[in-house]
């Protein structure tokens, strides 16, 4: 995944819930390294929750992640599941 990607699926995402998103996982790196090497920007899914309020990630996912109906879909956008 490219940074201009990673950026559209963060705006996406923060417009759906209207929140900040913290992104974790793999893809985290372009948030630090924009220029990352290839290496890097192998996986095609973006790992993100609302700041706030987490439970709200489905609806994201519902939104835009894999599964969802274009045009609506950015990217594969996977979410990672509610904590215990």
């Amino acid at each position: 995944m490219k940074r201009q990607e990673f950026e559209h699926v963060i705006r996406a995402a923060a417009s759906i819930v209207e929140d900040e998103i913290v992104v974790i996982g793999s893809q985290a790196i372009l948030g630090q390294h924009p220029d990352a090497p290839d290496s890097l920007l192998v996986s095609a899914e973006v790992d993100v929750f609302p700041r706030t309020a987490p439970e709200r990630s489905d609806e994201i996912d519902g939104a835009i992640g894999d599964g969802s109906r274009p045009p609506q879909r950015a990217t594969n956008c996977r979410l990672v599941p509610r904590g215990p």
